[in-house]
């Protein structure tokens, strides 16, 4: 036996571990994994997101349950091949009991634990709630319109746009409204987010055309760096795409938005050119989308189409548009300058 291998505790003959440890003594000194008898966590007492790293998070009982035994457990460094399997019982609301099964292999022999730790929950209040309660806020946006007031139907459009853009983005705690309202000539918004108020700002001028402009107030210091609040304001076009306008003499229906300014299309051939914001200044709607009509033609020639008058319910009369295919059974029309016209397809506002 001189001069072989043994095992360095008791003796005895190989196999052996790397360590030179018999299976018996590398089962004694060997531990898969260990756990703390009592996790402790923190959960907001107003909206139950729990603390995660620093931050706040909104997660099932078995979600956060999972990701504290991944926080608490830990392996032998030469383990492999490990499996973890838990349960939760709960006790009361503030405590769970976790039964956590591992097993797993330790130099090619299989090894199993079983723990249960007590996961405690004390309250706390997260910073989104603290910062809503007490009217943080990061940024204020401000919707107008250029030249008029909004209407009521123009600012539930606009203001719907908002909700929109928070289903659709990731859930952000700091994504909330601390106070919103009605002021002279529009509506104001408090948010909880600059990123939020610029991506809605984007949303806007994308949906009803328009302009942005930001300002920053410097509101304070915090460990050396200056903390600004961001004021956002949307101004809304007078006008909206399908809308008429009148613009140097001429008709032109609002076909789409862009970022310089709209497209407009003429309403009386066909030509389409870009306007700038400022160009528009000089503008006026002559008849809005919403006061055109969808009407049924009774009768056609190649210049013109037969209708009824949707205010005398009388036949009447109107040329046809530049566009015209010869098939369509209606038209949209507009009462312009004292009589109805037809619209080209184009300025449907589709």
């Amino acid at each position: 036996m001189s001069g072989g291998s043994f095992c360095i505790t008791c003796g005895a003959d190989p196999p052996l571990s790397s360590d030179r440890l018999c299976e018996e003594c590398l089962r004694k000194r060997t531990t898969l994994s260990k756990m703390p008898e009592t996790i402790q966590q923190k959960r907001c007492a107003k909206c139950e997101a729990f603390e995660i790293r620093g931050g706040w998070s909104s997660m099932d009982a078995h979600s956060v349950a999972d990701l504290r035994i991944r926080e608490s457990l830990t392996l032998e460094e030469r383990a492999k091949d490990v499996r973890v399997s838990f349960s939760v019982q709960e006790i009361d609301q503030r405590t769970n009991r976790l039964h956590v099964d591992v097993s797993g292999s330790v130099e090619g022999y299989e090894f199993q634990d079983s723990h249960a730790p007590l996961l405690q929950t004390s309250n706390a209040v997260c910073t989104p709630c603290t910062r809503k309660d007490g009217d943080y806020f990061e940024a204020t946006v401000q919707l107008r319109s250029a030249g008029r007031k909004l209407d009521e139907d123009e600012l539930s459009r606009l203001r719907s746009t908002l909700d929109d853009l928070l289903t659709s983005m990731e859930p952000n705690p700091m994504f909330f409204i601390s106070k919103e309202g009605p002021v002279q000539g529009g509506w104001d918004l408090q948010l909880g987010s600059k990123s939020l108020a610029r991506n809605w700002g984007r949303r806007l001028t994308k949906s009803f055309g328009g302009s942005v402009k930001e300002s920053s107030t410097v509101v304070g210091v915090n460990d050396g760096v200056e903390v600004t609040r961001l004021t956002l304001s949307y101004r809304k076009p007078a006008y909206s795409v399908g809308d008429v306008v009148r613009l140097r003499k001429a008709l032109w229906i609002v076909d789409s938005w862009q970022k310089e300014g709209p497209i407009l299309r003429r309403l009386d051939r066909f030509e389409r050119t870009g306007a700038t914001w400022r160009d528009m200044e000089s503008s006026s709607v002559v008849c809005s989308f919403s006061d055109q009509c969808v009407v049924q033609i009774l009768n056609r020639d190649t210049s013109g189409a037969e209708f009824m008058d949707p205010g005398d319910y009388k036949v009447s009369t109107v040329a046809l548009p530049y566009d015209d295919d010869g098939s369509s059974e209606e038209l949209r029309i507009g009462f312009i300058d004292g009589e109805w016209l037809a619209l080209p397809v184009s300025g449907k506002g589709e």
